[in-house]
């Protein structure tokens, strides 16, 4: 007999007492969110939370553990990463230092007096110090076999623009934590307080400049509006300070024909945000922003200082303590090679082949319902089905790692600093050699030790690291129709991004191509308008979802969730409440304030309530399953409900 991890409820309440029919959400996860403590060192808990506590947990112990070892000999990159936590760790050594590592790099930056002495050292200012413009090397969106040069603005000190806004109650009092923050560092790096003040005064003022031109998050959220190739000629015209045309000589093998730029408004304004008159300010803000990117290699003092910001807009009430800190930037840098690790300890290849079969069964319903699909027409539909079976899909971990790994070597006689500097120059020169080089299908976008799971439109692959492969997502002690509400729907979510509003215009190599019948297309989008409206508007955490910001994973979600129900009727036990009690039990989750906030202006993904209970409603079995009928909570028009894959 199946022995379940919990039992479906086959009553008409759950164990907080309120009804299914009434709020799925509430009552699955009401009496765990009543006793829920969120970790003083974070933003939320529940869900994916506990997954990756669980596994940063198991993580430290073993570095600690492998390094009175000295690791595995067999495994020499896994070496690495343990002498540098060694190395993160030892904060006796790191408080003597001080800020004495960082000082000739802030004393680089901080001497600069205009562009000529930025552009005579463009390649080498590039590696060390924030610039207000961003290259990359990635697959070009039209020719994913090859990769392209990309162009991007720069960051916010807010998370998105909207918080910008005049109406916006948290603007004054993050950016006055912000200054506070960049005042104390200024101060602690030797600076006299009204200097400091004045520096941060004018970084502000830079930043401020920056709002009207960079993406905001809805925009980002159109993938395929960041495809806007220029070409060389027309690209380092955009500046007549920034000399572009050194920079991309000094970073880059050989000269590039087309830069992809990805923020067209950005740099048709570059020679207004940044020339000879805006210098100070632009110097400011990159000082500013060259303190806080180091500060968590430098002392615990400096750390903790450097955190202040992000603690104000996560709503976490203290920094990770010194174990955490040297885990998370162990893990910056060997992401791939603990995620290795993790996958083949406590995951392994047995499971891995389970969860690929599981994967195939659900391409296979996919498939199916693609081809029984009463909307699209032939062509459409064979497309369609063409592209899903070119899908790379990648379980647990990679079996190699990149190359780039060899060349990270602990200099335990430097400081933590100096090796994170030296790593830091590695990965971008690595990134940049790139442009010369087919793209590599086999690269991982997550590390095993990654609780997600991500579909990539350019290389039109999945993949589902080994952290996610646990309950409740996953567990051969749970029920079929439990691990279909879990990570099924998640498989089928990532599955169904190929055919997102933004996956929907990639082939099945991953290039950016129109592959639809004029009229289908136009259908989709009906549909995908219905989608945005079922969400836009709805309150959360004081304020209001936006529905366009959130369409491609709304309609992942949908999908997701027809193909593994579709996949869960097929089995004998098939229970239905067991499988939409999993799906919002999966999504359980309690959060700062800060961080709702937060999430609503950047996050693509719909609030973690709403999701529980907003895609249910448009399945009639979810009607059948609890008794659903008008005037109960969770009851939706049929009219009203949306159906695309």
């Amino acid at each position: 007999m199946m022995h379940r991890l919990f039992a479906a409820d086959t009553g008409v309440t759950g164990p907080s007492g309120v009804a299914y029919k009434d709020d799925l959400y509430e009552a699955v996860n009401g009496q765990w969110e009543k006793k829920a403590v969120i970790p003083a060192d974070r933003a939320g808990i529940g869900g994916f939370n506990d997954l990756s506590i669980a596994v940063e947990k198991q993580l430290i112990a073993d570095l600690n553990n492998m390094g009175e070892l000295e690791s595995a000999s067999d495994k020499p990159q896994l070496q690495q990463a343990v002498r540098l936590f060694q190395l993160a760790l030892d904060f006796d050594r790191r408080n003597n230092e001080g800020f004495k590592p960082a000082l000739s790099d802030y004393q680089r930056v901080s001497a600069l007096t205009d562009f000529g002495e930025i552009n005579d050292a463009a390649g080498a200012l590039y590696e060390h110090f924030p610039l207000p413009f961003v290259l990359s090397v990635e697959p070009d969106m039209k020719d994913t076999a090859h990769n392209a040069v990309y162009a991007y603005g720069p960051s916010l000190i807010l998370p998105d623009t909207t918080y910008y806004a005049d109406g916006n109650p948290n603007r004054d009092a993050l950016l006055k934590t912000w200054r506070e923050m960049a005042i104390q560092l200024l101060m602690a790096a030797g600076e006299k307080r009204a200097d400091a003040v004045s520096t941060a005064d004018q970084a502000l003022a830079f930043d401020k400049s920056l709002v009207p031109y960079v993406k905001s998050g809805e925009e980002w959220s159109d993938y395929p509006a960041m495809y806007n190739p220029e070409s060389d000629a027309d690209f380092t015209a955009h500046s007549q300070s920034l000399d572009l045309s050194k920079f991309l000589a000094d970073l880059l093998p050989e000269k590039p024909d087309t830069v992809i730029v990805t923020e067209p408004r950005y740099f048709e304004n570059l020679n207004k945000i940044v020339n000879p008159n805006t210098f100070t300010a632009m110097h400011s803000w990159m000082t500013i922003n060259y303190l806080i990117s180091v500060a968590s290699y430098l002392s615990d003092d400096f750390r903790q200082l450097g955190d202040t910001f992000h603690r104000a807009i996560s709503g976490s009430q203290e920094s990770p303590n010194q174990a955490k800190s040297a885990y998370y930037l162990t893990n910056h840098y060997f992401s791939e090679v603990i995620g290795q690790y993790y996958g083949q300890k406590y995951f392994g290849d047995e499971a891995r082949q389970d969860v690929r079969t599981m994967i195939q069964k659900m391409i296979a319903v996919y498939e199916e319902r693609l081809n029984t699909n009463t909307w699209l027409s032939p062509a459409t539909r064979q497309s369609a089905v063409k592209k899903l079976e070119k899908i790379v899909v990648k379980v647990g971990y990679p079996d190699k790692l990149r190359p780039v790994y060899s060349k990270l070597k602990v200099d335990r006689q430097a400081s933590l600093f100096a090796n994170a500097r030296a790593f830091n120059i590695i990965f971008t020169r690595d990134m940049f050699s790139k442009q010369v080089k087919p793209v590599d299908r086999t690269e991982w976008g997550m590390p095993g030790s990654l609780v997600n799971a991500q579909y990539d439109p350019s290389r039109n692959d999945i993949t589902f690291p080994a952290a996610i492969l646990q309950a409740p997502f996953y567990s051969l002690r749970q029920s079929t129709s439990q691990n279909f509400g879990g990570i099924g729907a998640v498989i089928a979510h990532e599955i169904s991004h190929a055919f997102d509003n933004n996956g929907a215009k990639f082939d099945e190599y991953g290039n950016l191509k129109n592959w639809w019948i004029k009229e289908d297309f136009a259908q989709f989008n009906k549909r995908t308008d219905a989608m945005v409206a079922e969400f836009d508007g709805l309150p959360y955490a004081g304020g209001k979802v936006n529905g366009k910001l959130i369409l491609g994973e709304n309609v992942a979600d949908l999908g997701g969730m027809s193909a593994a129900l579709a996949a869960a009727k097929e089995e004998s036990d098939y229970d239905a409440q067991a499988f939409f009690i999993n799906w919002a039990r999966v999504w359980r989750g309690k959060y700062t304030q800060a961080n709702m906030t937060a999430r609503l202006a950047t996050d693509p993904h719909a609030p973690n309530v709403l999701r529980a209970n907003m895609q249910p409603r448009n399945f009639q079995e979810f009607y059948d399953a609890f008794h659903v009928e008008p005037g109960d909570g969770m009851y939706m028009d049929p009219e009203k409900r949306v159906h695309i894959w």
